[in-house]
This record gives C-alpha cells, sequence and structure tokens, in this order.
C-alpha cells in the first residue's frame, strides 16, 4: 500500500520515542539488553503502529502475533505495549525487578501481548509456524511475525523450522531477521560465520527479501511484499546496527547485555531527544 510522508515521519518517531522507553527501562547502571534490543526497534514499530492487526484488547483473536525469537531484545516489545497501553509506563521502571511483570525474557503468563516464552534460542520459529498452522486451519486471516537473530541462525532448530514452513506453504508466516552482525560475546563472523543468509533462504522455498532495517520506508515495503507473497513463508533480512541510535554503543558486544554509565545515559537522554527533533 502507499505510504505518505506523514506515515513516515511519524513512524520514525514513534521509533525514537520506543528508544526512550528502552533507556527509560534500563537506565545508568542497570543491566539490560540494549543492543539488540535498539538494532530491532524500527522494524517493531513498523510493526506494532502501521502493518499489524492490533486492538485494545491484546488477546483479540482476530489479531496479528509477533513473536520475539530473540527473547533477550523484548524489552523493545515492552516499549511497544507501553505506547499501545497494555503496560503501564510504571511497568517498565519495573523491568528484571522482584517488584514488577516484566522480566527479562517474554513470560507469556504475566505480561499482556506476549504471544509464547522464549529465550532459548532458537525455538520461536517452530512455535511461530506452529501459531500460523493453527490460524489456517480456523480460517483466519491473522499472521505471524517472528523476530529472529543472526547469531540465533547457529541453532538447528531454525533450519527445520524453515524447511518446514516451506514444505507446509505457510504465506502467513514471516520470519524477519535482526541482521546486526554480533551475538552474544563477538561478532557472528568470529564466532561462526553464516554467509549468503539470502541464498540460503531461498533454497529452503522461502520468499526472501533483504532491506535496510533502519529505513522505515524499506521494511513497510517488505511487510506489504510477504502479505502478497502466496504458497510460500517469506523472510525479511533486515540489516541492522547493533546498538543503533546510540553512538557508545553500536556494533559493539559487550553491549549485549550491559549497563549503561550515567555519562553514556545522559549521551543516550540527548541522542533520543535530537531522533524525535529530527523524524
Amino acid at each position: 500500500m502507499p505510504y505518505t510522508e506523514k506515515d513516515i515521519h511519524e513512524l520514525r518517531r514513534i521509533a525514537a520515542d520506543l528508544r526512550a522507553d528502552l533507556i527509560e527501562m534500563i537506565p545508568a547502571g542497570k543491566v539490560g539488553h540494549l543492543g539488540g534490543s535498539s538494532s530491532i526497534m524500527d522494524v517493531t514499530a513498523a510493526l506494532y503502529f502501521k502493518h499489524m492487526k492490533v486492538f485494545s484488547d491484546p488477546k483479540a483473536p482476530q489479531r496479528d502475533r509477533c513473536i520475539f525469537s530473540k527473547g533477550h531484545a523484548v524489552l523493545a516489545q515492552y516499549a511497544a505495549f507501553a505506547e499501545l497501553g497494555y503496560i503501564s509506563r510504571e511497568d517498565l521502571k519495573k523491568v528484571k525487578t522482584l517488584d514488577g511483570t516484566l522480566q527479562g525474557h517474554p513470560d507469556m503468563d504475566h505480561t499482556p501481548g506476549i504471544e509464547a516464552v522464549t529465550g532459548s534460542l532458537g525455538q520461536g520459529l517452530s512455535v511461530s509456524l506452529g501459531m500460523a498452522l493453527g490460524l489456517r486451519l480456523d480460517h483466519s486471516g491473522s499472521r505471524v511475525y517472528c523476530i529472529i537473530g543472526d547469531g540465533e541462525m547457529d541453532e538447528g532448530q531454525i533450519w527445520e523450522a524453515a524447511m518446514a514452513g516451506a514444505a507446509y506453504q505457510a504465506d502467513n508466516l514471516v520470519a524477519i531477521i535482526d541482521r546486526n552482525g554480533v551475538q552474544a560475546t563477538d561478532t557472528v563472523d568470529n564466532v561462526l560465520p553464516n554467509k549468503n543468509i539470502k541464498e540460503k533462504w531461498e533454497a529452503f522455498g522461502w520468499n526472501t527479501i533483504e532491506i535496510d532495517g533502519h529505513d522505515i520506508q524499506e521494511i513497510l515495503d517488505a511487510l506489504d511484499a510477504a502479505k502478497d507473497c502466496k504458497r510460500k513463508p517469506t523472510a525479511i533480512i533486515a540489516n541492522t546496527i547493533k546498538g543503533k541510535g546510540f553512538p557508545f554503543a553500536e556494533g559493539k558486544a559487550a553491549y549485549h547485555n550491559a549497563a549503561m554509565t550515567e555519562d553514556e545515559y545522559k549521551q543516550a537522554l540527548k541522542v533520543v531527544e535530537r531522533m524525535r527533533e529530527e523524524a
């Protein structure tokens, strides 16, 4: 569908707001997954605030589903939930505390909007495929979106699910690979190189699209193309930067799960305000 310049600017502003929510959850001195949450934030904004069917009731049967298989990046999802009103802003301040309900990885029993428990990497695509096939059996028009990390593709279960998704022609399933090039301890290339990702997903029988994962227009166009594709699931390879938006963290494994210093936190606040102004 066509998008106006106003649509794009609004989603950029929302992405900046979500990054502001992110640093509210993990202020100076608090350990959290800054890097992988911020790399997928623009995709999250496009999904929840323009593309997916979402409702005031997070359990509405006709909703689209979004599963963060890379569960450590759930802070991006929490930010979206706060903006949607599924959780309160006070909840954000209690992430990963005994007083709060928002855990460091997704918990479907306690957090409205979470569709599955994830965090043991590699499992989310299998869960998403099962949901997609179940929705098809129910003659539902709902779709399932699964966020996968590029480091997560080291797991064999991802490829088993990819093979099954193509075999069952699950065209209501979209895998979005957050290809930020950095995993928990080092770059993907240094840990276990995974070359020719686009060609691999194509070989497994998926409709495959490669985009700039920080370009709102490209994200929206890819999501539309996925919806138009029939008899194949779609893999969107989103080329991103780990820690996007926070210069001190960009591309660095050290900020996969770390605490910001007071100076870094102040810098992050300034960056977010500038992103809002430039949106």
